[in-house]
């Protein structure tokens, strides 16, 4: 626009013809705007330049560049300088050179962001140290303002120490790194404890190589997790495990230690290369055991209270820090305990007898059915082997069932002592759970604390019976049940049941025999062993048939034995009339070569 002002007028220019029309211009309209456009600088759309100033108002500042028009840019944009005047050169974007209202569009902000990401990139590239203003806390960190953009400080990057009050950094400057840029989504992440860490890193070099196993220090709680607390020894930090925090059973850290609590711990162990310090402060108190009353043996009660429970077993908290186990297998005399939750849970109050105490190796068992005596010392009288009870089903399985004769004294009846004639595939085919079942004890052992039983044996074996009844060629009247796999099953009489395989099911008339259908059978096979009979309804009218045919067989073979008998001898006779002939013959040569002689 300057430059515009050294343009001068023409002196004997007569407006009133100019307005008349009648003044012709002495130069063309094209040469007047190539001669304007040459006194306006060269600008280009999306670059920075310096402009100045020309008018600060409520809402806008008017700012020149040298172009056609001065350009509008929000008085927001200048907020961060409150003392920008008239005539001050500021840096503007341009937007775009003219507008739908042919205005320049310019802005402050996006220059200065625009040089702000050139100022980032450059401390990124040499990992400077630039300082930023804290805005505000965010989700999980801080809002930083550098060089004009908004950063992110993640709260694990604020402090070497974990921060429980955000707002005590908000409205503060400080120093960070810029240690992650994202073009793309214009993100910057800063860091604050990276600068801390690398002054607390020669400390901890110093810090380590002065350290010995068994050395007490004193230090700060600085963190509590579920696994152990971290204790701040003075610019390093070290691990107190949660079972080095008491003697006793802990379930967090919290129930020993308090956050910025002062104690004094004992070093364990450390590795200088990885800077990790083992620590401890049950070491610093004495063993529990060692203060275990010395009276204790084997055999006696001791009282104590349920602190952990597992599948195995339980362990009872005799005095604090000294525990005994109590194993599944010494709970109970009579009951199969599967898992100690099932008679016991944390906190109960117990008293068990000591069965096993080691000192030396800290051990202690303990046992809970030794209280009471044990019900399978004089089994064998109460229940002898041949007596008779009336038990309760408790509970099936595959192979027999299993009752209750007394509380907490079971034993097994095998499906195969159920019934002497029934062939049964599953005991809830015989009784159900909770009924009342007739018993005889078969077998009592001791050691393994078990009791064969039988339920059949309440009755003679039929089969004795059986044996002569059901001889194998006797036949029988039965009923088909069921088809199975292999065959059918046959209901004989006396509730005998007996088997008989596809091919013994054919009838007469060459159909096969279906079932409920009741038809003659024939014992081709009986075991009285395994109480097995096998039976064939075909052998019934094909074995008489055989017979016949073997009868007419037998028949004919005499008839022609009867027959070559008589041809037999009719040669006999013949052949001695012959013989008869020829012997006469013989005599008379002989007395006619006599007489020649």
């Amino acid at each position: 626009m300057e430059n515009l002002k050294e343009i001068k007028p023409i002196a004997d220019f007569n407006w009133d013809e100019f307005e008349k029309g009648e003044v012709a211009c002495s130069a063309s309209r094209q040469e007047q705007e190539a001669a304007y456009d040459g006194t306006l600088n060269n600008v280009k759309d999306q670059e920075i330049v310096i402009g100045t100033v020309t008018k600060i108002g409520k809402r806008e500042v008017l700012v020149n560049i040298g172009f056609k028009s001065e350009g509008a840019i929000n008085s927001a944009e200048f907020r961060y300088n409150p003392e920008l005047q008239v005539g001050d050169k500021v840096e503007v974007f341009i937007e775009s050179q003219e507008d739908k209202k042919g205005q320049l569009v310019l802005s402050h902000r996006q220059a200065r962001v625009a040089r702000s990401w050139d100022r980032i990139n450059e401390a990124l590239e040499k990992d400077e140290v630039v300082r930023g203003y804290v805005k505000c806390r965010t989700k999980g960190g801080m809002i930083v303002d550098i060089f004009g953009i908004e950063a992110f400080l993640p709260g694990s990057q604020i402090d070497v120490r974990p921060i429980r009050d955000y707002d005590a950094y908000v409205d503060k400057t400080m120093e960070f790194k810029i240690v992650k840029i994202n073009q793309d989504f214009k993100n910057v992440v800063v860091s604050h404890k990276i600068l801390i860490e690398a002054e607390l890193e020669a400390q901890k070099a110093e810090i380590i190589s002065k350290l010995e196993k068994g050395q007490v220090l004193e230090g700060v709680v600085k963190n509590i997790t579920s696994y152990g607390a971290f204790i701040d020894l003075g610019g390093i930090d070290g691990l107190v495990h949660i079972t080095d925090l008491s003697w006793g059973r802990v379930s967090h850290p919290s129930e020993v230690v308090s956050l910025d609590q002062k104690l004094n711990v004992v070093i364990l162990e450390f590795d200088e290369a990885k800077k990790r310090i083992a620590l401890g402060i049950k070491q610093l108190q004495p063993h529990p055991w060692d203060s275990l009353d010395p009276n204790l043996k084997v055999g006696d009660k001791i009282k104590g209270k349920v602190v952990v429970l597992a599948d195995y077993g339980a362990f009872i908290e005799v005095a604090p820090g000294v525990e005994g186990l109590v194993h599944i297998s010494e709970m109970s005399w009579t009951q199969h305990v599967r898992s100690a939750q099932e008679l016991l849970k944390v906190g109960d109050e117990v008293e068990a007898v000591i069965l096993s105490l080691d000192r030396e190796e800290r051990k202690m068992s303990l046992g809970l059915k030794q209280l009471k005596e044990d019900p399978w010392e004089n089994i064998d009288k109460r229940f002898p082997i041949g007596s008779r009870h009336t038990a309760k089903v408790r509970n099936f399985t595959n192979f027999g069932v299993f009752v209750e004769i007394e509380e907490g004294i079971d034993g097994l009846v095998h499906i195969s002592d159920l019934s002497w004639t029934k062939k049964i595939k599953h005991p809830n085919e015989f009784t159900e759970v909770g009924a009342p079942l007739e018993i005889v004890v078969l077998e009592i052992d001791k050691e393994n604390r078990r009791l064969s039983l039988g339920h059949k044996q309440l009755e003679e074996n039929p089969w004795n019976a059986f044996e002569a009844d059901y001889r194998v060629g006797t036949i029988h009247e039965g009923t088909i049940r069921e088809f199975v796999e292999k065959g059918a099953v046959i209901s004989l009489p006396e509730g005998i049941e007996a088997f008989a395989t596809p091919k013994h099911l054919v009838k007469a008339d060459g159909t096969q025999a279906v079932k409920g259908e009741t038809l003659p059978f024939k014992v081709i096979e009986f075991n009285k062993d395994s109480r097995r009979i096998i039976v064939s309804h075909s052998r019934t009218f094909e074995d008489e048939a055989k017979a016949e045919a073997r009868a007419s067989e037998r028949a004919e073979r005499a008839d022609r034995q009867a027959r070559h008998q008589d041809a037999s001898a009719a040669v006999a006779a013949t052949n001695a009339a012959t013989e008869k002939a020829t012997l006469g013959d013989l005599d008379a040569l002989a007395a006619l070569k006599e007489k020649l002689s």
